[in-house]
């Protein structure tokens, strides 16, 4: 069937949710390497003076400033520079200690001990007590509440702070992700509850300045942060620019300093004056389709979609060739875990996709609508293709944009839609990658259920043997590409494009902008 499409559509950037949670999946952590619970990244030199201040652009508003409370990647970004946990990330993907000095596992696994950091403080120039940890972590697991801010707690069975220093956590089960999760974990002032998500304090490089709704975030140069070196900078600005061709025309206008994201067709736009640097998204960008919803309750419909989609032609359209193809959800940056192979399970056939729509019982198609947050360019441009694509199999496609807090509600946690697009941003290990297809995650927004998948999560999560588990989470991507919950489009390459004097920014395989880093040579 020949192909209708003729599309010059313009990349944009895959800002999605920060999608995932422990679901109180637990795990080994003794087999598992950590990294060196005593030594902190070292900040390099920069070439010239510290100070200066820094704009860049983003494009989406933030959902909340409180960190427990956020939920879209285009936040956590921001927060990034403002909040640690008592684990932080580094540019590996791996954790060190932050608002902890150091930290101990015992030999079951299952009671974690952490000295806090002497001297640290908030932004507010006061000390971290262990009151303050231990009031985030009751914050976070709903203690007095009893309604959890966040699921990466979850296995938690008691928190104990035994001196001014210490505080230790006894978990119902093993849990190889619990130091990752503890990032997730920032650690917030208890005097400042009441203005959590109107003036937030944390412990970062930077402290928060201004916010002013769909125009900018400002943060500050933190003078007593606790890593000596960082940052150089003495104020970064986020300016939020939803529109691509306004953001591009502000950077060569030099009203901004710094464009991530930038599609990569679109560098030799800039001329003199800037440079850029490439990098893989580790991101998932997906057709989810909710599999309780008619027709998708039929895995043949599913995957009658899939054979529908040309994946090659969406990357050559939209991301002009700039993405790298996926089969199911894990991006091959997570090269341990990345199963190969499965992104030609579903090669175009429209043939087949016919045939299955046929015995289905839609021989004729059926009507389908695609609900897709406005604000991402590239996930509407994306719809737009496949709109053309399933019309080639009888499937009448209706776009509908909504705005992200339409999204989040309707879609995300009310699960009322057939079809979206989207995309999920990297995690630090394979189980928050793949715990959405969980039969009982509070994630799992495709309502897919498979009890092999559900055997195979929990095995995973226990299993002494690293490299047993990896086989198990290769088997968990099979059988998510053999079931078709959605279509698994592409991770996207992308530029971060920046005036030629500004250096030290550094990639991340996850969803970050680390200002603590950049400086002006």
């Amino acid at each position: 069937m020949d192909k209708k499409i003729s599309v010059v559509l313009i990349i944009a950037l895959l800002m999605t949710l920060a999608l995932a949670g422990c679901g109180g999946s637990p795990s080994e952590p003794a087999e598992i390497e950590t990294p060196d619970n005593s030594q902190t990244p070292v900040a390099e030199e920069p070439v010239s003076q510290d100070g200066g201040n820094i704009v860049m652009v983003v494009e989406q508003d933030i959902d909340y400033l409180d960190p427990h409370l956020a939920a879209a990647s285009g936040t956590e970004e921001i927060l990034f520079n403002i909040f640690e946990g008592l684990m932080h990330p580094d540019s590996t993907g791996a954790v060190y200690p932050a608002v902890a000095e150091s930290y101990d596992i015992s030999d079951d696994g299952l009671t974690y001990t952490f000295t806090l950091r002497e001297g640290i403080k908030f932004h507010n120039g006061e000390p971290v007590t262990i009151e303050d940890v231990k009031y985030t972590m009751d914050r976070i697991m709903g203690t007095e509440t009893g309604t959890p801010l966040r699921s990466e707690l979850a296995n938690v069975a008691s928190v104990e702070t035994p001196d001014d220093s210490t505080i230790v956590f006894t978990l119902n089960q093993r849990d190889s992700a619990f130091l990752s999760n503890l990032y997730y974990a920032k650690i917030v002032p208890k005097t400042n509850e009441e203005n959590f998500n109107t003036f937030p304090i944390g412990t970062g490089p930077f402290k928060f300045a201004e916010y002013l709704p769909e125009q900018r975030v400002v943060i500050e140069k933190f003078e007593d942060y606790w890593q000596e070196g960082v940052p150089h900078l003495d104020q970064v600005e986020f300016r939020i620019i939803p529109d691509r061709e306004a953001a591009l025309l502000s950077l060569q206008l030099g009203e901004i300093d710094m464009f991530p994201r930038l599609p990569i067709d679109r560098v030799a736009e800039l001329g003199e004056g800037f440079k850029t640097i490439e990098g893989s998204s580790n991101m998932v960008q997906l057709m989810p389709m909710n599999n309780n919803v008619e027709p998708f309750d039929d895995i043949r419909v599913r995957q009658a979609v899939n054979y529908a989609v040309d994946v090659d032609e969406i990357i050559e359209a939209v991301a002009f060739g700039y993405g790298r193809k996926l089969g199911s959800n894990m991006s091959p940056v997570m090269a341990k875990y990345y199963k190969e192979g499965l992104e030609n399970t579903y090669d175009y056939d429209p043939d087949k996709a016919i045939e299955l729509l046929t015995e289905a019982g839609y021989p004729d198609g059926f009507d389908l609508t695609i609900t897709i947050p406005s604000n991402y360019q590239f996930h509407v441009d994306t719809g737009q293709v496949i709109f053309q694509q399933l019309a080639n199999v009888g499937i009448d496609v209706e776009i509908e944009l909504v705005e992200w807090g339409v999204w989040l509600e309707r879609v995300y946690q009310g699960r009322e839609y057939q079809a979206t697009i989207i995309a999920f941003t990297g995690k630090l290990d394979a189980y928050k990658v793949l715990n959405k297809y969980i039969s009982t995650d509070r994630t799992n927004f495709f309502n897919f259920e498979n009890a092999e998948v559900d055997e195979l999560m929990a095995a995973a999560a226990q299993e002494l043997d690293d490299e047993a588990a990896v086989e198990m989470y290769k088997r968990v991507q099979e059988i998510i590409t053999e079931n078709a919950p959605a279509v698994y489009i592409m991770d996207p390459e992308f530029s971060i494009a920046m005036k030629e004097n500004i250096s030290g920014y550094v990639l991340y395989p996850m969803y970050a902008q680390d200002m603590s880093t950049v400086y002006f040579e």
